[in-house]
């Protein structure tokens, strides 16, 4: 089975170490030519997770995208979800036939406000069966220092979920089959989203007590809306586990963990930044910006009660300050 990889930021250089580290040769889409001489040369990303080397053996890199989807049977798509569909755009909706997409995007096409897998079927008449998602609870730079981390992967069919996921068994990766296709990838967004809010809270100067409370009420809050958009496609929706590492455990790691640019985000807009100051001092993608809106949007019509993330949209697209937003907050916490 021939591996491509579509990205290459921290993410997907974590995958593709992965999967190169289970013996595979990956054919990895790398958009900046200066980038490919880099690893050629120094057999590492120059951007991201410096200390994952290589083989150059297993990597074929190309910055020319449908040469890499042509070459491959599985892609991961690796890339912010605000750039997916200019980056998918190159590929004639021909080349995608009897391929496997998996998505390790972790938010909604802002443009389209769809998940990947809708956008693919939309575009390219990409058949359901074919798409999985590789999710967390996981940051790249524990993968790339090998730390035991667990992968979800999410499918409709669950034996071939289990297939996909075995190729990325490892020492250090654990997986969990799940087929909550619709709930872990609506998760995976909102998690940013809250992570982002406790980074504000963590700049306005509250504390552990006070940032304990919002992520149990955020856990709570995102339960609403995953099992009203599951209630709408599947009769089993019941039986999903919001406790489980895909949702919960995904919500904590980001909130809490020093690595996740979404608290560091958030933090910068509790300690005065604006909107645009913090993205550029981040020059990183934090996925939970966009995804207010998205989930935003995506809710006039699930219409769940979401007083947290809608007074953190507010707080990033309708310039409510961060101080008062808090403050109406803590009235939803009590």
């Amino acid at each position: 089975m021939q591996f491509g990889i579509i990205g290459s930021g921290s993410w997907a250089t974590a995958i593709a170490k992965i999967l190169t580290d289970n013996g595979s040769t990956i054919n990895w889409w790398v958009r900046n030519e200066d980038t490919i001489q880099y690893l050629r040369k120094r057999r590492h990303n120059p951007h991201y997770l410096s200390g994952a080397y290589f083989s150059l053996a297993q990597l074929q890199l190309n910055s020319n995208l449908i040469e890499v989807v042509e070459a491959s049977d599985i892609l991961v798509v690796a890339v912010p979800s605000a750039f997916v569909e200019e980056t998918l755009a190159q590929v004639p909706a021909g080349l995608w036939k009897n391929k496997k997409i998996i998505s390790a995007v972790k938010g909604i096409l802002p443009s389209s406000n769809q998940l990947l897998d809708e956008y693919l079927s939309d575009q390219f008449k990409f058949p359901a069966a074919d798409y999985f998602t590789l999710l967390g609870p996981c940051h790249a730079e524990e993968v790339a220092a090998e730390k035991l981390s667990y992968l979800t992967f999410s499918g409709i069919n669950e034996v071939a979920v289990a297939e996909v996921a075995a190729f990325f068994q490892t020492e250090y990766i654990n997986t969990v089959v799940n087929t909550d296709l619709v709930g872990v990838q609506y998760a995976a967004v909102m998690k940013n989203i809250y992570a982002l809010g406790a980074g504000i809270a963590h700049g306005l100067d509250y504390g552990d007590n006070f940032l304990s409370v919002y992520i149990a009420a955020s856990a709570n809050e995102m339960c609403r809306f995953l099992r009203l958009i599951s209630k709408n496609e599947s009769a089993n929706f019941t039986k999903n586990n919001y406790a489980a590492s895909v949702y919960l455990g995904d919500l904590l790691v980001t909130c809490y963990s020093l690595y996740s640019r979404n608290r560091t985000f958030g933090n910068m807009l509790g300690k005065g930044y604006s909107v645009k100051a913090a993205k550029l001092e981040l020059n990183m993608v934090a996925e939970g910006y966009n995804a207010s809106k998205c989930i935003y949007k995506a809710n006039t019509v699930i219409q769940a009660e979401m007083p947290i993330a809608s007074t953190i949209y507010a707080i990033l697209w309708e310039h409510l300050a961060a101080v008062e937003g808090f403050k109406q907050i803590e009235k939803y916490l009590v």
